[in-house]
């Protein structure tokens, strides 16, 4: 029982990685499922693709590994954050779709809160800002618009819970109803200083504590796996939301160290170790991890639309069929073109937080084409990247950031991560194994159940499979990012 597996929930499939006590990984299943948008600015899951995709993915790498449950030491689980399910606690249906993070229905409900007076004390009980991309707003949306639900749910019948919460509840049968503290964090309902459910918040936005599940350290027993799945019993281990999972998987345990993370959207997170650190520039302070009981906080700059532009660009306007095809249009765009993409499809993250901007275009002539609108996709995510960078260093008093270590899926893409450093002025670090998220997963779990090094040794581990130095001239970098905040100051203004 040497093997660890990890679940990797995210916003569009779910992946199941095994992987061995030296770090290696073993082998991989993937599924896509399909996003539902039911109104302009909503973003919607069936809750029973997160489940069947994750239980499908999990078998499938067990039977391609040709390993059995006895092979597998624990499980360790990451996930999309923020997205919202309630469920019925005797029948396990969901009430409704899941809500996902994306999801800006509840827009006029955080605005009628912020004129209240009410962001203030968000911020310092939770950490977070008034933004509906968090879970509170929208679990509270789901009482008040789904029939019976808020009777229900003050009946004690129905539980809430984050992406983690319900794979947990599903793969231990309904025997457990519970979450790790970075992603309580990340509900708009947990004081993430006292370390439990805030009852100032919960009675603001009508919901009932007894929906919310118990909340345990990332690296904890929280329950085994149904016999009837996997053939056995296998015990769940380790929990922390996507990008804090990734921030473990990069090793970032001293305070100052910094990661980003390239997938759907872009997470920057700083380890600011045991201090909490107040954000005067809009970050978010969060929980980085939590072992012993004790919490590593961090600063966290949230951009929406990172990979997702790409997307668009292949699903959208269909001008390639694959991501990778992005690479060799960008390095072919025309050197005299500056087109500008500011893609806020679903609103603007940090260190702006504007729910109501969307997507726009700057500097299109008659020569623009598909290479430089590809391009502009890529240098978005780079932009976007320094306003988090910018505003973490300001909170920080001015010091400048470690060396930048980047993963997920866009950090695969060459010119992206060059010109990720040329526009930061600062080396970019890609680590050998890009699957950092699982990574952090699988250790969590792996160092619980007593199969993998412990912290020390996991970091001494992490090795780089490149370094990206910059090669701009500060002139140039100086006129490029101009242009940038005069895209995203017009776009600000276009929505009102």
């Amino acid at each position: 029982m040497t093997l660890i597996l990890a679940i990797d929930q995210g916003t569009t499939s779910t992946r199941a990685i095994l992987f061995d006590q030296t770090f290696g990984m073993v082998a991989s299943a993937q599924e896509e499922f399909t996003q539902h948008y039911p109104a302009s600015g909503w973003v919607e899951h069936d809750c029973s693709d997160l489940w069947s995709t994750t239980a499908a993915t999990c078998r499938a790498v067990m039977e391609k590994a040709g390993v059995k449950a006895g092979d597998i030491a624990a499980i360790g689980i990451t996930n999309q954050r923020e997205t919202t399910l309630v469920w019925d606690r005797k029948t396990g249906k969901p009430i409704h779709n899941a809500i996902v993070w994306q999801d800006r229905r509840t827009s006029d409900m955080c605005k009628r809160l912020a004129a209240e007076g009410f962001e203030e004390t968000v911020t310092d009980r939770t950490g977070l800002l008034l933004d509906p991309y968090f879970s509170g707003t929208k679990l509270a949306w789901l009482l008040d618009n789904v029939e019976g639900a808020r009777t229900r749910a003050e009946a004690g019948e129905l539980a809430f819970g984050t992406v983690d919460t319900w794979l947990v509840w599903n793969l231990t049968g309904g025997a457990s109803h519970v979450t790790d503290a970075t992603n309580a964090a990340r509900t708009m309902l947990y004081d993430i200083r006292k370390g439990r459910w805030s009852q100032t918040m919960c009675d603001r936005l009508g919901i009932p504590m007894s929906m919310l599940p118990e909340v345990r350290d990332c690296a904890a027993d929280f329950g085994e796996t149904r016999p009837d799945l996997f053939g056995a019993p296998i015990p769940i281990l380790g929990i922390a939301g996507d990008q804090q999972a990734a921030t473990v998987g990069q090793a970032c345990f001293q305070p100052g160290m910094l990661k980003s993370t390239y997938g759907t959207g872009c997470f920057a997170l700083l380890n600011t170790g045991d201090v909490a650190v107040r954000s005067q520039n809009r970050l978010l302070t969060t929980i980085a991890y939590q072992l012993d009981g004790t919490p590593t906080y961090a600063l966290e700059g949230s951009i929406f639309i990172a990979g997702a532009v790409v997307q668009w660009l292949r699903d959208g306007i269909k001008i390639i069929r694959a991501a990778p095809e992005t690479q060799g249009l960008a390095e072919s765009a025309d050197p005299a073109q500056d087109v500008v993409l500011v893609p806020a499809f679903t609103g603007l993250g940090a260190p702006y937080w504007n729910a109501e901007c969307r997507g726009a275009i700057f500097g299109l002539t008659r020569n623009s084409g598909p290479a430089d609108l590809a391009r502009a996709a890529l240098e978005s995510v780079g932009f976007q990247t320094r306003d988090l960078l910018t505003a973490m260093q300001a909170d920080m008093g001015g010091a400048e950031s470690a060396v930048l270590r980047v993963d997920g899926g866009m950090a695969a893409s060459d010119y992206a991560m060059q010109f990720l450093s040329d526009i930061l002025g600062a080396p970019v670090d890609r680590p050998k194994v890009l699957e950092t998220t699982a990574m952090g997963a699988a250790w969590l779990a792996g160092h619980k159940a007593g199969v993998m090094p412990g912290m020390d040794e996991f970091a001494a581990s992490w090795a780089a499979e490149a370094r990206f130095e910059p090669a701009m001239d500060s002139g140039t970098r100086t006129a490029r990012t101009d242009a940038w905040a005069r895209a995203i100051a017009a776009t600000i203004g276009y929505a009102g």
